[in-house]
């Protein structure tokens, strides 16, 4: 008898697991996001849920809003207590497993977000780009690095959003930004007399290589990390 109870009772467990509803609640990364026709997704962009009705969002490793949410009868809305009211309708929600779907319309335009779970923060351009960097490489003419790269010539991407560049002859410093969107860094130094430049950036493991836009040739920075400045 108590061997039939257990199994009526393991039975119910199973039928009630396979029935509840996937939740919101937990950590998501968004995967994309398209307005109309027009695909517009931010890098590393990420929200979390938590079961007080509380949740933050940001990219990367950097938090930037926080405030409350709500979700009833699929629908869900989202204040931010730091950021402007969203006059728009709630976002239509489905939850499969670990991928979410929020609709809903902007303007007269379809807005489609895609989402997937995750357990761990995702890691923007600026992230990976983050240290120093010892330059390995340089190819064409262009500003702060020679072609013939010396042991002591090194790039610092500092977490304050500054940069310091630093070679046999000079010092360069200045501050930097990284595009939303696209691995691209723009440097913009404190020297008024050097213009600003524009960069794409390729990940390599720990090496990164940089690309100067808008040049007639081409211009490339090579450099790998290191965790020591150059004696």
């Amino acid at each position: 008898m108590k061997i039939k109870n257990y199994s009526t009772l393991l039975l119910i467990l199973v039928l009630v697991g396979c029935n509840a509803k996937p939740s919101i609640e937990g950590l998501w990364i968004v995967k994309s996001v398209s307005v109309g026709e027009e695909e517009n997704t931010p890098n590393a962009r990420w929200m979390r849920f938590n079961s007080d009705s509380s949740q933050q969002s940001g990219n990367g490793w950097m938090q930037h809003s926080h405030g409350t949410w709500s979700l009833k009868q699929n629908e869900l809305r989202i204040n931010n207590t730091n950021g402007l009211t969203d006059s728009t309708p709630p976002f239509g929600v489905s939850i499969h497993a670990d991928k979410m779907t929020w609709k809903r319309m902007e303007e007269g335009l379809e807005v489609y977000v895609k989402l997937e779970r995750t357990h761990t923060l995702p890691q923007t351009y600026g992230d990976k780009i983050l240290g120093l960097w010892k330059l390995d490489q340089a190819q064409g003419n262009g500003f702060y690095f020679n072609s013939n790269p010396s042991p002591k010539d090194y790039l610092f991407i500092r977490w304050d959003k500054r940069f310091v560049i630093e070679t046999d002859s000079n010092r360069y410093t200045g501050v930097y930004h990284v595009n939303g969107h696209r691995p691209r860094v723009s440097f913009i130094p404190n020297d008024s007399e050097l213009p600003n430049s524009n960069w794409d950036i390729t990940y390599k493991e720990q090496q990164i290589r940089l690309t100067q836009r808008g040049t007639d040739s081409l211009v490339t920075r090579t450099f790998s990390r290191i965790h020591e400045f150059p004696n």
